[in-house]
């Protein structure tokens, strides 16, 4: 059963064109009341529904609400406590100033993000923002840093476009599920029933799918989403998250977005792209070329790249795959649909050569917090506008036929190498650890430490199982 009629936004196949015509001054206007929510619990006899948050390891997070006592949670939130924020990535948490055991703050589920979960008969999900128990919005909350994101955006006139573009591996019994080719219209045929019951929960969700295809590695799938307003990118990609895992689940499957699920397996990417718009496209210039603004942005993006590195590629798991020569963008350039920049500007679609012009960040895996990942990108992007950097020439060529010498002579850095590599990038990063703020900074930065410390002590198979079973 589907709630097609409630779903937060469009999802009919006539979507607008312009991505950002929903957008207001802070990434949309709600479109649904918790009077809303009730009735349609009430119609499709919801038992449970969820209220979920990403926390800042990625690990979708939440407490189920008893339908019973929906309307008074929706009014007051559901407690939760602090110091679960400061848990690493085996659940263990750090002693991080701030996030003490006795504090609390709120999950105040958002209205326009309910849908029904196909794979859970009789529950429902909504994404939420963390508040304190005064409801203003709390300072680690990842889903308020895009939202300030976006209204630094705003005051600058710009509204903010975002896709992400996951890729997944689909295991049985811990193995590929299948061995297709890239591309392969086998592997069409042998993920059919999945990925068909995919597509129509995630348009029941509200998620509108522009195209799906089997990828490059065994088992290794690709569901590409419309861009949306930068909040509903996020909100998106979580919910693309949680129905291509329950879903497989159902079929007898392992969804996995980790960065490289088993050794010897090619990496899992979650491009990320984006383009900022005022009165139409401004990434766009006349004959499918790129605006100055888009360059700034571009410049803005490649100036913090190294500290990026730490929100983009936040796990262990991550470095196995951001290498050069595997097209993971781990080259610090940006070149026109050159699949080793870690910034590509994809070619355009003749006909709508302004709709479609934008910028993919491609080192973004799936262990990113989405809010995290593209606030941060936000912000230093406009970083570029503000500022007029100028990103100098794309690169033409193949970075992996340049020599070390020559990539420094063309200005072209490589990537952090290690998650303690990218974290000490990012603390060195003025303007990222600004705008994160406190307590943010202090909690990232100390559960990323966590985990590079607990993870090195274990054997290569175990940190690739905790991945392969956390995202």
């Amino acid at each position: 059963m589907t709630i097609t009629s409630a779903a937060p936004g469009p999802v009919t196949t006539d979507l607008p064109r312009s991505p950002a015509d929903d957008v207001g001054p802070v990434g949309g206007s709600p479109r649904r009341t918790a009077a809303d929510v009730l009735a349609l619990v009430e119609r499709h006899d919801v038992e449970i529904v969820r209220f979920l948050w990403v926390d800042h390891n990625g690990i979708l997070r939440g407490k189920g609400v008893a339908r019973d006592v929906l309307p008074g949670r929706l009014r007051s939130g559901v407690p939760l406590s602090v110091g679960r924020q400061a848990a690493s990535l085996l659940d263990q948490a750090q002693p991080v100033p701030g996030f003490a055991v006795m504090d609390e703050v709120r999950i105040s589920a958002d209205p326009d993000t309910l849908a029904l979960l196909p794979h859970a008969p009789g529950s429902a999900a909504m994404l939420g923002d963390l508040l304190t128990r005064d409801g203003a919005p709390w300072g680690a909350c990842p889903r308020a840093f895009l939202r300030d994101a976006v209204a630094e955006a705003d005051q600058e006139g710009y509204a903010v476009v975002a896709a992400f573009e996951p890729e997944f591996t689909l295991l049985r019994d811990g193995v590929p599920f299948d061995d297709g080719l890239t591309l392969d219209n086998e592997a069409f045929d042998v993920t059919n029933d999945y990925v068909i019951a995919l597509i129509r929960a995630l348009r029941s969700a509200g998620v509108a799918v522009e195209q799906y295809h089997p990828e490059t590695s065994p088992g290794q799938h690709e569901v590409t989403v419309r861009p949306a307003p930068a909040l509903r990118a996020a909100d998106n990609h979580v919910w693309q998250r949680i129905l291509t895992r329950g879903l497989a689940r159902q079929h007898g499957l392992r969804a996995t977005f980790a960065p490289v699920p088993l050794s010897g397996l090619r990496g899992n990417g979650n491009h990320l792209h984006v383009s900022l718009w005022r009165d139409g496209n401004a990434f766009a210039a006349p004959g499918a070329g790129l605006s100055d603004v888009a360059h700034h942005f571009i410049a803005g993006v490649l100036t913090h790249l190294p500290a990026l590195t730490a929100l983009l590629c936040p796990s262990v798991n991550s470095y196995a795959r951001l290498v050069r020569g595997r097209w993971a963008g781990a080259y610090g350039c940006y070149g026109f649909d050159n699949r080793e920049a870690a910034v590509r500007v994809p070619s355009v679609l003749g006909g709508d050569e302004s709709g479609t012009t934008n910028v993919e960040i491609k080192p973004c895996d799936g262990t990113a917090n989405p809010y995290l990942a593209l606030g941060a990108v936000i912000h230093a992007g406009l970083d570029g506008v503000r500022r007029r950097l100028d990103p100098g020439p794309p690169l033409t060529v193949d970075p992996n036929t340049l020599s070390d010498a020559e990539l420094r002579r063309r200005g072209v850095t490589v990537l952090p190498g290690s998650l303690a590599e990218a974290v000490a990038a990012l603390e060195r990063d003025e303007l990222l650890m600004s705008v994160l703020g406190s307590p943010r900074r202090d909690l990232y930065t100390a559960i990323k430490r966590a985990d590079v410390r607990d993870l090195a002590a274990m054997p290569e198979s175990e940190v690739y199982a905790i991945h392969n079973t956390r995202f």
